[in-house]
């Protein structure tokens, strides 16, 4: 309770995907592309910090998201994560959601192309917060 917690996507897991679908006997064929670009994170309760507080994290240059923690980041916060403020004892857990926002493209064989409305693919998963408390004399 209280810690950051660091989120990341690594650029192997967070890319383009890709599919053709194709008449051979007409030579007609059609690609779809599906592009990673966005995460967006809530922590299922509002007794939590976000970070970057919109929960929109950003898309490093190399394609990945957020970062893993490290040693002597423990004062700093995440480019990708939250803070739980409250612990779940007698509550059940928080419903933490993360949704992948992917821009949808295709081109076909004969040079016409175009864009399809943005997908989003969502996933939730039970996050239980403990309580640990410590007094320093």
């Amino acid at each position: 309770m209280n810690l950051n917690t660091w989120l990341w996507l690594d650029k192997a897991t967070f890319k383009p995907v890709s599919a053709t679908a194709g008449l051979l006997a007409l030579g007609m064929t059609a690609t779809t592309t599906a592009e990673p670009v966005g995460l967006h994170v809530e922590p299922g309760t509002e007794d939590a910090k976000v970070f970057p507080a919109s929960g929109d994290c950003p898309i490093n240059a190399d394609g990945s998201i957020g970062e893993p923690y490290a040693k002597g980041k423990a004062d700093q916060e995440p480019p990708c994560g939250m803070a739980y403020l409250r612990a779940t004892s007698g509550t059940g857990p928080y419903q933490f959601k993360a949704s992948v926002t992917w821009k949808v493209s295709w081109h076909g064989s004969g040079g016409a192309k175009g864009d399809l409305p943005d997908g989003t693919f969502e996933t939730t998963q039970d996050v239980n917060v403990q309580e640990i408390q410590s007094i320093n004399r």
